[in-house]
């Protein structure tokens, strides 16, 4: 009899672990963990109007209107690794884990990098004539001269957006490039009292709050385009059932046929996005040189 046996290893909570670590994408998009394939939101795509009350006379009930949107999770990865059963004998219990960590930063890669690289979905930030302008796409320099109008600006297009009390409610962030995030730091350092002093003693982290705004960085920003805006709005929906799941199948099929002795260690994430008409004013995609 040829029976083919998956089974998920004791190691499996090493790679949950590791993906549920602090993020950029956990802590700036609203994350949706799901086992549908799609998920249904909507907005009101005609707005009842304001009337004017004339008393003593009648009035006339507005219409309005629903638009549906859909989130689709149907973009995946995956990391298949076989390892000899020989080898996994003269390595040990470690070359599990080690699987396991690196499946996991992978993964967590490619999550980080398909949802900065939605920036065609938010609305455009650029530079005109020297002042950060929401629909514009000419492209800021950052520099340590401008990193403050930078900030604020993206908070002056957020409240022109009618995005104060979405902003007071989740925060506003910006996703930084390493190097931008430097001149951000020399900026904080030179700057201020109590900040400046924080910053000269213990240094920035990632999510750290200056002038209102979360401040953070990746190594996987689309070129030519930071994230910044409300957190929280950007929906991304990743499938539960295989999210941080380890699966191995003791000796699998070959390429060319036949079958291999070893395991074959497995792991995928499935994702979807979805930038919210109503709110994508408040998503911003700042366009950097």
């Amino acid at each position: 009899m040829a029976n083919t046996v998956v089974y998920t290893g004791d190691y499996e909570t090493t790679l949950q672990r590791r993906l549920a670590h602090p993020t950029t994408w956990k802590e700036v998009a609203d994350v949706l963990y799901t086992d549908s394939r799609t998920v249904t939101t909507g907005y009101m795509s005609t707005v009842p109007a304001v009337q004017t009350v004339t008393r003593g006379t009648v009035f006339n009930p507005q219409d309005f209107a629903l638009t549906a949107e859909t989130l689709t999770i149907s973009t995946g990865r995956d990391i298949p690794i076989f390892v000899d059963f020989a080898d996994l004998a003269q390595t040990g219990y470690n070359t599990q884990m080690e699987i396991a960590e690196t499946q996991a930063d992978l993964l967590n890669e490619f999550v980080e990098t398909s949802l900065l690289a939605t920036h065609a979905s938010w609305t455009d930030v650029g530079d005109s004539s020297g002042v950060v302008t929401s629909g514009v796409t000419t492209a800021i320099t950052v520099s340590a001269a401008n990193i403050d109008d930078i900030i604020r600006g993206i908070k002056r297009i957020i409240r022109v957006a009618n995005g104060q009390s979405k902003m007071r409610q989740n925060g506003a962030f910006i996703v930084w490039r390493p190097a931008d995030f430097e001149l951000l730091e020399a900026y904080v350092q030179a700057n201020g009292y109590n900040m400046a002093d924080i910053a000269l003693k213990d240094g920035t982290v990632e999510g750290f709050k200056y002038m209102g705004v979360e401040h953070y960085w990746s190594n996987d920003t689309a070129s030519g385009h930071l994230f910044a805006g409300v957190k929280k709005l950007h929906k991304l929906g990743i499938l539960r059932s295989l999210y941080g799941k380890m699966m191995t199948q003791d000796f699998p099929a070959g390429s060319s046929g036949g079958i291999l002795s070893g395991s074959l260690f497995y792991s995928r994430v499935d994702v979807g996005h979805l930038a919210p008409t109503t709110l994508k004013t408040l998503l911003l995609d700042i366009n950097v040189a």
